[in-house]
């Protein structure tokens, strides 16, 4: 399924977007919000981000979607068609009953293969299905029970035979045949159903004149009859005939293998796909549609077709689209030896798609907003939600689609890891620290919060009522962190080893959670003690360090205490395995070569090849222990938690001092940031606390200076610099408080930018100044780069509310050539009530307030 983008009219900005980089909070910005503060001012409205977290899933963020997979699938609501012979009302279903994982139970039988005809029709259209059924047990004969939801049920014929109504039963859920023959046998079930008024959206509805399906998790049921459950794979074959004026466009999975004319102005198509898959992953599109189209030759040497199906006037907005798809294709041979499998590679963009993506075999369906870019319509954060998405839909081809869930509560087998690659890819494609940060930013401000309220749940939950509300944050970006300790206790190397295992043992298998950690453990020859605890156990651990240096010893001694709060139904947790990578850095700020740490009694290396290292991945396992540094002969300042090696809060006893020389001199930038950012923090309910206590602000000059030297230094990557130099969110702080005070801390974080911004504005200036650029919009890591940085200059002056910088953010808006550039200015603007505000809202608004891809994102 899609990373989690929710295509509605309305988004919530998180300061990771352009909007955010000025406002002192996430804020809620529609279409309406821009015409109507054209006309009056407005207060912005501030709250949580565990607030932001509840109204939808997470926002756009630096590559999984300004990125952001979501339509949130608990919006959707299943509605009953009209009733029909052979149908039970919807009103007289059964109460939903708790599904358990400990409950699982194999299938009585197994499908081999599955031919589909579809008759599309204006008032209804007819499915014709043929199964294949073997039972998983030979000479075995229990009951076949079938799923079946709003379906009008026409015939059933057994090897042939028509079956009488005494011969199965049907209730509103199901379908049963109560004696089956042994052995194989072969299914055929014909259906009426009616798209057009099918407004559940899940299974095959009409929208906008095109036929589209949506089938993860239990649409499936909603096309015909069948065992609609994950570890049932067949190999299907499917035929499609319409009205050829209408739908000139046919498109389901697999190979093209048949297409022509029929009577009465109709025309049908064939497709064949010769690799096994679960029911969720089959797709049909009919519509009026055209495509961009080009070609990939794999490393095999096998010519692909690619194809991206737009409405006709779309097309030319599809040529990023185009780029990131051959860009993943090639990424995911090069990283993971994973080749594409098939002749033909379709991506289909409709405007109305609301399940944001899906990786259907071979024909990934999309939201439009996730495919169509222009310069002048889709900001960089547009752009990069685009590589990210369509990277992430075609990864499953591999991790979801060849390799698949045996149920729904291994989600996160193809979710979290499919997250994981698409995070490698656009880390791969930009910076990679930048992307990291964006990654944890997103863990801590939306994932936290859940593991910290009433919905915590595991990363592999223990039951569910409702399918669609498996969709969460937890499953995906903690699932997606959970894989990266993988690779962050084997390496890369070993990481890859792990992974080819697990493709030689399961490809086209429908497997398990531990089927994965066997692969990793076993690939290795690893000890991973009691790592599938972070499968099952909610919540995030709290891990404390307290250092000690001994001079006469030279040694340098890390103690360890961890704990998981407690969550609804685990009140008692265990310890789990936690990866810490630590670096420790010397009076000069250089890292200290490493080679061995005492732990457990005895003495280990730590060395590779060896050689000394710079930073080492300790293993704290156990509720308390201690790991102690050996040939230390200064006491060092340590990085621990070097590249965010595991979801968890850190508490250490690190000073302010301690921290000023991690933000000047770590090499881990990932821990650079993060000391920034935990000085901001503490510096922010500093000045909370002096303020209730009606006491005068003052802003820590070596804060200032900090501050100062990221800006100004020129061997930084500047996206990084543009991160770096962005405060704390309020939502942040907030959740750091006991009682939270949305006016204090407003009123705090608005003062920091303040003054900021005029101690250093000259800074400031240089840096607008000399990151502009006439030259045309180019979507690279450079150019992104340095439009970020400079746009996070600008909204520091715009803030001063003096009129040379009135002007300046003025000139920009007119001036500016892209979206990203004229956003960020209008978002400076904003900041300040006036005239001038008014009249750039107004402005923007009037430019682009027919234009739904500008809409999509306001």
């Amino acid at each position: 399924m899609a990373r989690f983008v929710l295509p509605s009219k309305t988004l919530t900005f998180s300061r990771n977007t352009l909007l955010g980089l000025i406002s002192p909070a996430p804020v809620n910005c529609s279409v309406c919000y821009f015409q109507n503060t054209a006309r009056r001012s407005i207060r912005f409205k501030h709250f949580l981000a565990s607030e932001v977290n509840f109204r939808k899933k997470y926002c756009p963020l630096y590559s999984s979607l300004s990125r952001v997979k979501q339509v949130s699938r608990r919006l959707l609501c299943s509605v009953a068609t009209e009733d029909s012979p052979k149908q039970v009302e919807e009103s007289k279903m059964e109460t939903p009953r708790e599904i358990f994982l400990k409950d699982y139970k194999m299938p009585d039988y197994y499908f081999d293969t599955v031919d589909l005809k579809f008759t599309l029709g204006e008032e209804k259209t007819i499915v014709s299905s043929k199964i294949a059924v073997y039972p998983r047990i030979e000479g075995s004969t229990p009951p076949l029970v079938l799923d079946g939801q709003d379906l009008s049920l026409v015939s059933i014929h057994l090897n042939g035979k028509a079956l009488k109504e005494e011969d199965y039963h049907l209730d509103a859920r199901h379908l049963t045949i109560q004696s089956p023959p042994s052995g194989k046998y072969d299914l055929e079930i014909v259906t009426d159903i009616c798209p057009q008024k099918n407004t559940s959206l899940e299974g095959l509805y009409k929208s906008s004149g095109n036929f589209c399906t949506q089938c993860e998790a239990e649409g499936f049921r909603k096309i015909t009859f069948f065992q609609d459950r994950p570890d049932i794979m067949a190999k299907y074959t499917v035929r499609i005939e319409a009205d050829k004026s209408l739908y000139p466009v046919l498109l389901s999975n697999g190979n093209l293998a048949e297409q022509g004319d029929l009577e009465d102005g109709r025309h049908y198509a064939v497709w064949e796909d010769p690799f096994k898959k679960p029911s969720y992953l089959f797709a049909l599109v009919a519509g009026q549609l055209q495509s961009r189209d080009d070609t990939f030759v794999t490393r095999s040497g096998r010519k692909v077709s690619l194809r991206i199906w737009t409405p006709a006037d779309d097309v030319p907005k599809t040529a990023h689209a185009m780029y990131s798809l051959k860009a993943a294709m090639k990424w995911d041979e090069d990283v993971f030896g994973l080749e594409y499998d098939l002749d033909l590679f379709n991506v289909v963009a409709v405007p109305d798609f609301n399940m944001g993506a899906m990786e259907n075999k071979s024909l990934n369906i999309f939201n439009s907003k996730l495919v169509l870019a222009s310069p002048e319509t889709a900001t960089d954060a547009d752009y990069a939600a685009i590589l990210g998405v369509i990277g992430h839909e075609y990864f499953h081809n591999w991790t979801g689609n060849r390799v698949t869930c045996r149920d729904w509560f291994q989600l996160s087998l193809k979710e979290g890891l499919t997250v994981f690659r698409d995070q490698e890819f656009s880390s791969d494609m930009g910076s990679c620290t930048v992307k990291r940060i964006a990654d944890v930013s997103k863990l801590r401000n939306y994932q936290f919060p859940q593991d910290a309220g009433p919905m915590a749940h595991p990363v592999r939950p223990h039951s569910y009522i409702k399918m669609d509300n498996f969709y969460t944050v937890t499953v995906y970006e903690k699932g997606a962190e959970v894989v990266r300790m993988y690779k962050t206790l084997l390496g890369s190397q070993g990481f890859r080893k792990g992974m080819d295992l697990y493709f030689k043992r399961h490809d086209g298998q429908a497997v398990t959670c531990e089927d994965f950690f066997a692969a990793m453990r076993d690939a290795n020859d690893a000890d991973f003690a009691n790592f599938l605890l972070w499968y099952s156990q909610a919540g995030t651990p709290v891990v404390i360090v307290n250092t000690s240096y001994n001079p006469e010893a030279h040694t340098f001694s890390l103690k360890f205490s961890q704990d998981i709060p407690p969550t609804p139904g685990q009140s008692v947790k265990e310890p789990t395995f936690i990866p810490v990578a630590v670096g420790l850095l010397d009076s000069m700020g250089k890292d200290i070569p490493l080679s061995t740490v005492y732990h457990n009694g005895t003495m280990q290396s730590v060395s590779s090849n060896d050689q000394s290292v710079c930073t080492t991945v300790l293993r704290v396992t156990k509720k308390e222990e201690e790991f102690v540094f050996t040939d230390i002969f200064e006491r060092p300042v340590p990085s621990l938690l070097r590249g965010y090696s595991a979801p968890i809060r850190l508490e250490s006893d690190l000073t302010d001092s301690d921290l000023f020389f991690l933000l000047a001199n770590d090499s881990d930038e990932f821990n650079r940031w993060e000391a920034g950012q935990v000085l901001a923090r503490k510096l922010m309910l500093n000045l909370v606390d002096d303020l209730q206590r009606n006491k005068p602000l003052v802003l820590n000059s070596n804060f200032v200076q900090g501050f100062k030297r990221i800006l100004c230094d020129s061997s930084l990557d500047k996206e990084f610099v543009a991160k770096a130099i962005t405060l704390p969110g309020e939502g942040e702080i907030m959740d750091m408080m006991g009682v939270a005070d949305p006016d204090a801390v407003h009123t705090v974080r608005t003062f920091i930018r303040k003054q900021l911004a005029s101690e250093l504005r000259s800074e400031f200036l240089s840096t607008v100044e000399n990151n502009r650029s006439s030259e045309e919009y180019v979507f690279n890591h450079s150019n992104l780069a340095r439009r970020a940085l400079k746009n996070v200059a600008l909204a520091y002056l715009g803030c001063l509310e003096e009129k040379e910088f009135t002007d300046l953010v003025l000139h920009e808006y007119k001036t500016a050539t892209n979206m990203t550039e004229q956003f960020a200015a209008l978002a400076a603007i904003a900041q300040n009530p006036g005239k001038t505000r008014d009249d750039v809202l107004d402005d923007f608004y009037g430019k682009w307030q027919h234009d739904f891809l500008v809409n999509f994102c306001l």
